[in-house]
């Protein structure tokens, strides 16, 4: 295993430090500022067009997508540092690069299991980053850390399908520019448990599409993510075509979507933990406590040397579940995608945390991006499997090492 960057991955890493710090970094309180006086959480400020344009212009486009037809060709390892960069400002870096969720997770589904004709329609226009997109699983009358529990029936009706149901935690639902709901539901509900499921492309406004709410994230809008919305499917009609591929392929193909998306958080989790402990080393040096600097107080240099070790431990698991990706293929780097998924977000909690601790009021306001950076690290334990669900997965295939054959 050889986690070296190549030259390639070099080049792009200093050309995105020299973006996130000339143009991102800055935007952050215009961006702040932006929204509050729209009055609107979920509003779409102009400094994100202005960074989205800034970025293309760069180069620094799609990287995420490793299909070279669709995006910019690199590796899961080649990616991994770069969006460890833009974890950095989650709200707008991954954003303006056109790499942000749930729009990436969507366009992987489109480019791989989509028809010519979806890909054309919407698959286009999301790589040029002129809509975005939701992703609606997610329901709130059942337990959804099993997904074969969802209730919302996908029917046949002649050319059609009716959709009917509720979803919620739709992530990218509340954004303005968003135009396509990716809606997961049961084409068969006495077919085997994971061949009941089927996904569909819904036209956010075709009749009988309601957004009863936007959902807060800690009291956060989470409109990097597109916000989330609570949605009803009132006998919803859409063509046939709009099935992505065959009925009964949609456990499969969301669990085809969510391994990506589960390493791509993972790599950004890295670069928000870097960010708070480049806070935490900034305050420690700065602040007097008790008559001496932070930095002089043990308790403090056993936060900073631990949250380096962590951080460590965690992008070195990173880079060999990207390498295992790229190597033996998603199915081959499970264990090792369920592990990241464990252990990255919590690293970044209890780094960012420490930092928080660090500031002290200051940590949990708006003066800082700690309490956001925070409530995004903690959401990660429950978003794409809760962390129960991911350890239980994991230690059933270890068992299974040492189980006798029957």
């Amino acid at each position: 295993m050889d986690f070296a960057y190549d030259a390639r991955t070099e080049q792009l890493r200093t050309e995105l430090t020299d973006f996130l710090e000339r143009h991102v970094y800055p935007a952050e309180p215009v961006h702040a500022a932006q929204v509050a006086a729209a009055g609107d959480p979920w509003a779409r400020p102009p400094v994100l067009a202005e960074l989205k344009a800034e970025a293309r212009r760069r180069g620094l486009w799609n990287l995420f997508l490793p299909d070279p037809r669709h995006g910019a060709g690199l590796t899961n390892l080649q990616y991994a540092p770069l969006a460890e960069l833009t974890g950095r400002s989650p709200h707008l870096a991954a954003e303006a690069l056109n790499c942000a969720a749930p729009d990436t997770g969507n366009m992987e589904l489109l480019a791989e299991f989509g028809s010519p004709a979806q890909q054309e329609r919407w698959l286009t226009p999301l790589l040029a980053g002129e809509i975005r997109s939701a992703f609606c699983m997610t329901e709130p009358d059942v337990a959804s850390s099993d997904a074969t529990n969802i209730a919302t029936s996908i029917r046949r009706d002649g050319d059609h399908y009716v959709v009917d149901g509720r979803k919620w935690w739709s992530s990218g639902a509340m954004d303005p520019a968003c135009e396509i709901l990716i809606v997961m539901g049961k084409t068969d509900p006495d077919a085997d448990r994971h061949r009941q499921q089927s996904m569909i492309l819904v036209p956010r406004d075709t009749p009988g599409v309601t957004v009863r709410r936007g959902m807060r994230v800690f009291g956060y809008s989470d409109a990097s993510h597109g916000g989330h919305a609570e949605i009803d499917f009132d006998s919803v009609r859409v063509p046939a075509e709009n099935l992505v591929g065959a009925e009964g392929t949609g456990f499969a193909i969301a669990q085809a979507r969510l391994g990506p998306g589960r390493i791509h958080h993972c790599m950004r989790l890295i670069g928000m933990a870097e960010r708070a402990l480049e806070l935490l080393c900034r305050r420690a040096v700065e602040r007097v406590a008790f008559g001496r600097p932070l930095a002089e107080q043990g308790v403090v240099r056993e936060w900073i040397a631990e949250a380096r070790v962590r951080i460590e431990q965690a992008r070195l698991l990173v880079l060999k579940t990207a390498w295992l990706m790229d190597t033996v293929g998603n199915k081959g780097a499970h264990t090792e995608i369920q592990a990241i998924k464990i252990a990255t977000p919590a690293m970044a909690e209890w780094v960012i945390d420490k930092a928080i601790q660090a500031y002290g009021a200051a940590g949990v306001s708006q003066d800082t991006p700690l309490a956001a950076l925070w409530a995004q690290a903690r959401t990660l334990r429950l978003a794409d499997g809760p962390d129960e669900v991911h350890r239980n997965s994991l230690a059933k295939r270890e068992l299974r090492r040492w189980t006798a054959p029957a």
